[in-house]
């Protein structure tokens, strides 16, 4: 019985040496005057938890100012792009870019582009009928 009582006692102060260990060393090199040294390992973990906070919100602020989200001016087909950047339309392959926050078409140098506009036809018969009335 007294066997299992000191493997018991093992078992739950395992880890304490260690950390007695850390802070003996710690209070050593306080007390010889080497308090910059804790002070910087302190600093250096402080730094290294807050590392990934800093990296997770530099990438959104990044992905906020490069991404544009826009619809296909061929197809209508809503997607993301990058700012600056040429890319083809993932349902029609048409080559698009952006410019000023949306996406329009790359159109080769000497190419004239038209905007069709529907228009209804009015026969001339109709037209004397509504001017003489």
């Amino acid at each position: 019985m007294n066997n299992r009582f000191n493997q018991l006692i093992q078992y739950n102060l395992s880890g304490l040496g260690c950390w007695l260990t850390v802070i003996f060393v710690a209070l050593f090199l306080g007390s010889v005057g080497l308090g910059w040294v804790v002070n910087g390992f302190l600093l250096l973990l402080v730094f290294l938890l807050l590392l990934p906070i800093l990296i997770i919100g530099g990438v959104q602020w990044w992905l906020k100012r490069n991404l544009i989200q826009d619809n296909c001016p061929v197809c209508n087909y809503e997607f993301t792009g990058f700012k600056n950047t040429e890319f083809n339309c993932p349902n029609c392959s048409e080559p698009l870019e952006v410019i000023s926050g949306g996406f329009s078409r790359v159109t080769p140098p000497g190419t004239i582009d038209v905007n069709a506009v529907e228009v209804t036809a009015v026969s001339l018969e109709e037209k004397t009928d509504s001017s003489a009335s």
